[in-house]
């Protein structure tokens, strides 16, 4: 029952991911925190089983940080959404694969570009202006086909991101302990507080 959403806009990306940690029906704890901050302008949310989501998301996070002091310079989001996907790629290959899917926010310092990736747990990458995992992709896809727009701001993503919001509280099923938002610019990764 995990949401993940992103919202690419002209001058960043926009992820928001629910509060709430489930297992079946129960929910274990309302504070969830579904994102790693990979480097300064890199984010990934995920979502999936919750054993494996931790251990992938703590491998990439190392591994990054780890090539960025090994060379001296951050690795552009193009480079981390493959990293990410061949890891994926290279699990499903071995007895023990991640049941993980990821959404990789990134900004590229170097060309001035926000970037959002969408990865499924079978390796599989796309480049999109916006995208979801979970329950949220069947509620909100529609709203973001509608209403999305290429020159849209950071404060424009927000407001989508409200719709998106409202939709999701309205129709879904369980209560998913709100939103946890952050954006991804050129200063770096924020958390966007209010009422989520």
């Amino acid at each position: 029952m995990d949401i993940v959403l992103g919202i690419k806009v002209s001058d960043g990306v926009v992820i928001a991911t629910s509060k709430a940690a489930t297992r079946g029906i129960s929910i274990l704890k309302d504070t969830d925190d579904k994102t790693r901050d990979l480097s300064d302008h890199n984010l990934m949310a995920f979502t999936g089983e919750s054993g494996d989501t931790v251990q992938f998301a703590e491998y990439i996070q190392a591994n990054i940080q780890l090539y960025n002091m090994r060379e001296g310079h951050e690795l552009s989001p193009y480079a981390v959404s493959h990293f990410v996907r061949n890891t994926l790629a290279k699990s499903l290959r071995s007895r023990k694969p991640y049941q993980v899917n990821a959404l990789l926010a990134g900004y590229d310092t170097d060309k001035k570009t926000p970037s959002l990736s969408w990865i499924d747990y079978l390796g599989t990458k796309a480049d999109l202006p916006y995208a979801a995992h979970g329950y949220a992709a069947f509620y909100t896809l529609s709203l973001l086909d509608h209403h999305y727009r290429k020159d849209m701001t950071v404060e424009d993503g927000l407001r989508l991101l409200k719709l998106c919001n409202k939709e999701l509280n309205t129709r879904m099923p369980i209560d998913f302990k709100g939103l946890q938002v952050k954006v991804v610019n050129k200063d770096g990764v924020k958390v966007v507080d209010g009422e989520w």
